[in-house]
């Protein structure tokens, strides 16, 4: 019962994060309404197209809409990583809504069929960086790794949601008002969309906002290196260091909006390739892009299993495929609150091969019991399956690739995932024709569980890689590094070693060569200058910078009062994070200018 009401505790503050952050809140009350949009014109639209071609009018449209997005999405995606992400959305909304505003008049006047396929066609491919440019700005827009993945788990909540209310309200609005209506609602979802997305604050503003005044600790107001620079005693004092910063030119985005600047290969086509590279050479990458497309595969081929099932296992024939979506929906939304009350568990990859196998092994119990009880708790179980295969893998790719091709990253993994869903489907139907249903249950179920467990090994190692890293608090704590990027403060974080001291051990000594910054997680350590004292400092209080950025001895002694522990970061690593962001480099230079007197 402990375990139950901890999950629950865990979801309500996940959420509670995500909704208490005002750009987390707008970019999923956009996602939100344009989702119940999209849903509710995909069906006013397979309607319309069942009334004016059948079936196979529906298939055709269906699979030729698929081949063109697979070929559009790594091109699509491109546009994520060159111009700014929060432009792409917005503009893909208001599109997106002109067309489905386009189609809705010409449904009502009755127009050629082929003119409203064609239109429907372009919406869908207008949308192919919609998904990439969410994936790739929430990195930017969250304070903590844990807050990444319950932004991801609430953004796959309101997905799954969606799939509930959409389809219900679409059929319900066609059979009342018919459908251009309901197609002129999905515009206004749009409208709904791009107005809340015009509200996301860069990161920038968000800097800006969150900065504050360094505050130094220590009677004189310095922490030394906090008083490199200063002696003790009244009046005496070092001349000002005045070397000038180091300057270093890092391409680095400067907000969450800024299209980041990368070094890109000529050619457009060669630059939308990117994507794949960085899947291919990274091994991580390539793990997850796999087993996530074994997990697809089974999506495709539910098309055409969940039909069977509903005729061969309930009495409702093939109108029971709606009911097998419903309890398929609601295990989402279950899953999706799962995904975000395990945000904090430290286990993002481990979590995600488990629930790519629950894709697969449900199968097993409607194929041993061919049945209705089976059948619907088999579909529940994938529905709870799929948020945490979603949730974790988006977050496994943000976390590890990089922003300069982030974008361009969940493009070409779209890629695969359409592709291995159009394998499932087009397999599917040979295998029940062979074998029958129960026995193509079976052998999918198998051929995926056998895929996706040996990956296992190595997803267990990833859940250490993917773990906060113990100096990201202190470096947060540190209002120098307020304007760093989170991942990229991550990022920094990782670089850091670290040091155990004995007391009396000198850290750092006066005159030598700066090497390090260092951050104090536990222990006492005092600043001396020519055998004065200048400081007390304790956890949290960073020192060593001075030296690093004008490019100075050491001008000041930091020995150890007592056992103490503290993170190194390397000069150059240092020297990246602050020159290569302007307004850490300013934060730098205000902290300096008062840690050193000036005349």
């Amino acid at each position: 019962m402990s375990k139950a009401s901890d999950a629950v505790r865990e979801t309500r503050t996940s959420l509670t994060t995500v909704f208490r952050n005002p750009n987390l809140r707008r970019i999923n009350l956009a996602f939100a309404g344009s989702a119940i949009g999209d849903w509710a014109y995909a069906t006013a639209i397979v309607i319309w197209a069942y009334d004016v071609g059948g079936v196979r009018a529906v298939g055709l449209w269906f699979t030729v809409r698929l081949l063109l997005m697979t070929i559009a999405t790594p091109f699509a995606s491109t546009l994520v990583d060159r111009l700014p992400r929060r432009t792409v959305m917005v503009t893909t909304d208001l599109a997106r809504g002109a067309i489905a505003a386009t189609v809705a008049l010409l449904v009502w006047v009755d127009a050629a069929p082929l003119t409203v396929f064609v239109l429907a066609t372009l919406a869908s491919i207008m949308a192919a960086p919609f998904r990439p440019a969410v994936a790739a700005i929430l990195p930017t827009l969250v304070e903590a790794p844990e807050e990444l993945t319950a932004a991801n788990g609430t953004t796959s909540t309101i997905d799954s949601l969606s799939f509930l209310v959409g389809p219900a309200l679409g059929g319900v609005l066609v059979t009342v008002i018919g459908v251009p209506f309901v197609v002129v609602f999905n515009a206004l979802t749009f409208l709904w969309s791009a107005s809340l997305l015009l509200r996301v604050s860069t990161g920038g503003e968000l800097a800006a906002t969150t900065v504050q005044e360094a505050v130094v600790p220590g009677a004189d107001g310095v922490v030394a290196e906090a008083a490199e620079g200063r002696v003790a005693g009244a009046g005496e004092t070092l001349a000002p260091v005045v070397a000038p910063a180091a300057t270093v030119e890092v391409e680095r985005p400067g907000s969450a909006d800024e299209a980041p600047v990368a070094k890109e290969p000529s050619g457009f086509l060669s630059g939308s390739m990117a994507g794949f590279r960085t899947i291919w050479r990274d091994p991580d990458l390539r793990l997850v892009s796999g087993v996530y497309s074994a997990q697809t595969i089974v999506a495709g081929a539910s098309a055409v299993f969940m039909i069977e099932m509903a005729v061969q296992m309930t009495p409702f024939g093939s109108r029971g495929v709606g009911y097998l979506d419903s309890a398929m929906g609601v295990g989402a939304v279950i899953g999706g609150l799962v995904a975000i009350g395990r945000a904090s568990a430290r286990r993002l990859a481990t979590d995600f091969g488990i629930g790519v196998v629950f894709w697969a092994v449900p199968l097993v119990l409607a194929a041993v019991w061919p049945q209705m009880w089976a059948a619907f708790l088999a579909m529940f179980i994938i529905g709870v399956a799929n948020p945490v295969v979603d949730v974790n893998a988006a977050t496994i790719l943000q976390r590890t690739a990089s922003d300069a091709v982030m974008g361009r990253v969940f493009g070409a993994l779209e890629t695969a995932l359409i592709g291995a869903m159009a394998l499932g489907s087009a397999v599917m139907p040979l295998l029940i024709h062979a074998v029958g249903l129960r026995w193509s249950l079976t052998v999918l179920a198998v051929v995926i569980s056998v895929a996706v467990l040996p990956a296992f090994i190595r997803l267990r190692r990833m859940n250490a890689m993917l773990a906060e890293p113990h100096a990201l608090a202190l470096l947060r704590a540190i209002p120098m590094f307020a304007p760093v990027e989170p991942k990229a403060l991550e990022h920094i974080a990782r670089s850091m070693v670290r040091i155990e001291t004995r007391p009396g051990e000198v850290v750092i000594r006066e005159g030598e060569e700066g090497d390090r910054f260092y951050v104090i997680e536990s222990g006492a350590l005092t600043a001396t200058f020519h055998g004065g004292t200048l400081s007390q400092m304790g956890a949290g209080d960073p020192f060593g910078e001075i030296a690093l950025l004008r490019h100075v001895p050491r001008t000041a002694t930091v020995t150890a009062d007592d056992p103490a522990v503290l993170w190194a970061l390397d000069r150059e690593a240092f020297l990246d994070a602050v020159t290569g962001n302007s307004e850490v480099n300013s934060r730098a230079d205000d902290l300096i200018g008062k840690r050193i007197p000036t005349y």
